[in-house]
């Protein structure tokens, strides 16, 4: 390696978990997000170094600016999505936790690219409206009023309620044990009135193919699954934060499995569960 290519791999690895973190959430896909900051680094190494001031800034337009160009074709594959779609899961340990959460991440489909990346940008990663302005070609007020109108959009996929982090532990092993011992009565003190289960496979692996909506719905849905559990029960790889919700990391059968827990009022709202293996390949599915 030149010294060249050095320094510039020197200037790029340090700002690499940064713009990862913007690519993951302006895509929804690890991978994508890893294919965008190459590309990005590509860029990089070829770029005259010297002339560009701030490193960290250019290379946040540089990967938001192709988010923007690939939101158009991941959308394109979405809709003939076989199931309900999720992000790829990223788990995460309690001091790696952040606000945007997979309900968060749900939401953020739902704008617009622009107004994506402006909400993104500026009220997840700090940055001002005059660089977002330069990033996406618009007028740092028309900046703001797409940050504005996401926050509205948003607002709903918040959390209400604050759950501690080691509460939040506990409900998702007593969740585990609950459901794949068929403790049904158990269960029912767990769920909300209005819990929902989603239930991603892609196609390529056993998932429910439209969301299972109500108590009664779900806690009929968990009766079929005792049978599939009395059978072969789940094994636990790990516990932990599943985009930024508690939940845990097991092998179900030959499958590698995230289950992820939106708990509201010491209630299971939402249960969040990816078994596509294309979305998996990035998690570590040794038992630990």
């Amino acid at each position: 390696m030149t010294g060249t290519a050095m320094d510039a791999v020197a200037a790029f690895d340090p700002l690499r978990p940064t713009l990862i973190r913007i690519a993951y959430r302006m895509l929804g896909s690890v991978s994508d997000a890893e294919d965008v900051v190459q590309d990005a680094f590509l860029r990089w190494n070829a770029v005259d170094r010297a002339a560009v001031q701030e490193p960290k800034g250019y290379l946040r337009r540089v990967v938001t600016r192709l988010c923007l160009d690939q939101i158009k074709s991941a959308r394109a594959r979405r809709e003939v999505y076989v199931g309900p779609w999720l992000p790829e899961p990223m788990v995460e340990t309690e001091d790696e936790v952040d606000d945007v959460t997979l309900p968060l991440m749900l939401a953020l489909e739902r704008l617009s690219p622009l107004e994506r990346a402006a909400f993104l940008l500026h009220d997840v990663f700090g940055v001002g409206f005059d660089e977002i302005a330069d990033t996406i070609d618009r007028e740092a007020a028309a900046c703001r009023q797409l940050a504005s109108r996401a926050r509205t959009h948003v607002r709903a996929a918040r959390p209400r309620f604050e759950l501690p982090k080691s509460r939040g532990m506990a409900f998702a092993a007593a969740f585990f044990t609950a459901s794949r011992t068929g403790d049904m009565q158990t269960l029912q003190t767990m769920l909300a009135d209005d819990v929902a289960v989603y239930s991603d496979g892609g196609g390529k692996k056993p998932a429910a193919l439209a969301p299972i909506i109500g108590f009664d719905a779900v806690m009929t849905f968990q009766a079929t699954l005792n049978r599939v559990f009395a059978e072969q029960m789940s094994q636990v790889v790990r516990y932990g934060f599943i985009n930024g919700l508690p939940g845990f990391v097991t092998i179900e059968g030959d499958t590698l499995q995230t289950t992820a827990l939106l708990i509201e009022g010491e209630r299971i709202k939402a249960i969040y569960v990816v078994r596509n293996p294309d979305k998996l390949r990035h998690i570590d599915g040794t038992l630990q």
